[in-house]
Protein backbone atom coordinates (compact mmCIF):
# COMPACT_ATOMS: atom_id res chain seq x y z
CA UNK A 1 0.00 0.00 0.00
CA UNK A 2 1.50 3.46 -0.66
CA UNK A 3 2.31 5.82 1.92
CA UNK A 4 1.67 9.70 1.47
CA UNK A 5 4.01 12.19 3.18
CA UNK A 6 4.27 15.54 3.22
CA UNK A 7 1.51 15.37 -0.23
CA UNK A 8 4.10 13.30 -2.18
CA UNK A 9 2.55 9.13 -3.07
CA UNK A 10 5.41 6.94 -2.08
CA UNK A 11 6.15 3.21 -3.02
CA UNK A 12 7.84 0.60 -0.55
CA UNK A 13 10.45 -2.27 -2.26
CA UNK A 14 8.01 -4.94 -2.56
CA UNK A 15 5.43 -2.81 -4.20
CA UNK A 16 8.10 -1.84 -6.82
CA UNK A 17 9.58 -5.15 -7.82
CA UNK A 18 5.99 -6.47 -7.65
CA UNK A 19 4.55 -3.70 -9.77
CA UNK A 20 7.46 -4.28 -12.21
CA UNK A 21 7.45 -8.15 -12.41
CA UNK A 22 11.25 -8.44 -11.39
CA UNK A 23 13.13 -10.32 -8.90
CA UNK A 24 13.95 -8.08 -5.51
CA UNK A 25 17.37 -9.47 -6.22
CA UNK A 26 17.38 -7.63 -9.83
CA UNK A 27 15.91 -4.76 -7.84
CA UNK A 28 18.25 -4.63 -5.53
CA UNK A 29 21.37 -4.81 -7.96
CA UNK A 30 19.88 -2.14 -9.81
CA UNK A 31 20.29 0.28 -7.05
CA UNK A 32 23.24 -0.63 -6.17
CA UNK A 33 24.21 -0.08 -9.62
CA UNK A 34 23.09 3.73 -9.33
CA UNK A 35 20.20 2.92 -12.06
CA UNK A 36 18.10 6.12 -10.31
CA UNK A 37 20.74 8.13 -9.02
CA UNK A 38 22.01 9.08 -5.78
CA UNK A 39 18.97 10.30 -4.31
CA UNK A 40 16.98 8.04 -2.23
CA UNK A 41 14.23 8.68 -0.19
CA UNK A 42 13.32 6.80 2.97
CA UNK A 43 10.56 6.57 5.94
CA UNK A 44 11.78 6.79 9.86
CA UNK A 45 12.53 3.10 9.73
CA UNK A 46 15.16 3.52 7.36
CA UNK A 47 12.86 1.76 5.12
CA UNK A 48 13.38 2.47 1.01
CA UNK A 49 10.54 4.26 -0.66
CA UNK A 50 9.94 5.36 -4.35
CA UNK A 51 8.70 7.51 -6.16
CA UNK A 52 6.61 7.57 -9.17
CA UNK A 53 9.21 8.73 -11.16
CA UNK A 54 11.45 6.34 -10.21
CA UNK A 55 9.15 3.60 -10.77
CA UNK A 56 8.68 4.69 -14.77
CA UNK A 57 12.27 5.14 -15.16
CA UNK A 58 12.85 1.25 -14.11
CA UNK A 59 10.06 0.66 -16.00
CA UNK A 60 12.33 2.47 -19.00
CA UNK A 61 14.87 0.20 -18.15
CA UNK A 62 13.44 -3.04 -18.01
CA UNK A 63 11.95 -2.06 -22.06
CA UNK A 64 15.12 -0.85 -23.40
CA UNK A 65 16.62 -2.19 -25.93
CA UNK A 66 20.56 -2.85 -26.04
CA UNK A 67 22.81 -3.09 -28.79
CA UNK A 68 25.54 -6.13 -27.85
CA UNK A 69 28.23 -7.56 -30.11
CA UNK A 70 27.91 -10.82 -31.41
CA UNK A 71 30.96 -12.32 -30.44
CA UNK A 72 32.17 -12.35 -27.08
CA UNK A 73 35.87 -13.04 -25.35
CA UNK A 74 36.72 -16.03 -22.98
CA UNK A 75 39.14 -15.37 -20.16
CA UNK A 76 41.90 -17.02 -22.71
CA UNK A 77 41.34 -13.92 -24.82
CA UNK A 78 39.99 -16.13 -27.58
CA UNK A 79 36.80 -15.09 -30.13
CA UNK A 80 33.95 -17.36 -29.27
CA UNK A 81 31.13 -16.84 -31.62
CA UNK A 82 28.04 -16.39 -29.83
CA UNK A 83 25.35 -18.93 -30.04
CA UNK A 84 22.13 -18.30 -31.91
CA UNK A 85 18.02 -18.96 -30.53
CA UNK A 86 16.90 -21.81 -32.66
Amino acid sequence: MPVIIDGQTYYRTAEVYGRLGIARNTLYRWLQKGILGEIEFRDSRGWRLFTQDEIDKLSAAINRVTKTNRYTRNNSGNTLKSIKAK
